[in-house]
């Protein structure tokens, strides 16, 4: 890990966007039936939380992190047969959240996948992207 030990504490915040594209078959079961695991998205919710908050266990280099909010959500939309993930994660630190809002956005993505390939395994995970981040030296990177 390199050293941050002279850095400054700051506000860091940072959000992520993936999507997770069906067949319109699968898209239709997802929308009226779910999955017979369970709610999908409360599921993948918390799966993403989950990979913000131990984001240092499954990426070698990453300080770990007191972090301060971790929010996952979902956007159907429907004429693309797409569900859309978004994150935002927040802590003051010395270094930024970025992976860790990227792994909440993976992790929630592969939930949905493993939740719903039942219907198939023609579903597609893309777009794995940082949005947004904030705070350090570096300032605000915005897409």
């Amino acid at each position: 890990m390199i050293d941050i030990s002279d850095k400054q504490i700051s506000k860091r915040v940072a959000c992520a966007q993936g999507e997770v594209v069906f067949s319109p078959k699968a898209f239709k079961i997802l929308l009226k039936q779910g999955s017979p695991k369970g709610n999908v998205l409360e599921t993948a919710k918390i799966a993403g939380i989950m990979a913000a908050k131990h984001t240092p266990s499954i990426i070698p280099l990453c300080h770990p992190l007191s972090l301060e909010k971790i929010s996952v959500n979902f956007e159907m939309l429907k004429s693309k047969n797409t569900v859309k993930v978004k994150s935002e994660v927040l802590c003051s630190g010395k270094t930024g959240v970025e992976m860790e809002a990227l792994s909440a956005v993976s992790a929630a993505c592969l939930t949905i996948y493993d939740m719903m390939k039942f219907t198939g395994q023609a579903i597609t995970i893309s777009g794995i992207k940082l949005l947004h981040k904030s705070g350090g030296k570096s300032g605000v990177y915005q897409r």
